[in-house]
């Protein structure tokens, strides 16, 4: 009856393994093959004429303004009580 009880067990961690493995697999994210640059002014490729922002660039705008809300947040007085 043990070898039972020990089967099951491991069926169930095979089970587990696998819905962790799809799970994680539909998570990442997919890998987009490069394309090579082209620098004509009429290629189409964004990238090479300087009118797509990069990743970095367009966080960096985002990361500015958080600071700035958490400075002026840190930087406003907190209501004293009245004793």
């Amino acid at each position: 009856m043990r070898i039972f009880g020990y089967a099951a067990l491991l069926l169930a961690l095979v089970i587990v393994a696998l819905l962790a493995k799809n799970q994680l697999s539909a998570t990442l994210p997919a890998v987009v093959p490069a394309q090579p640059a082209t620098t004509g002014p009429g290629s189409g490729n964004a990238a090479a004429n300087g009118s797509a922002i990069s990743a970095p660039g367009q966080a960096k705008p985002i990361q500015q303004q958080y600071k700035e809300a958490l400075d002026a947040a840190l930087q406003t007085p907190r209501p004293m009580p009245d004793e």
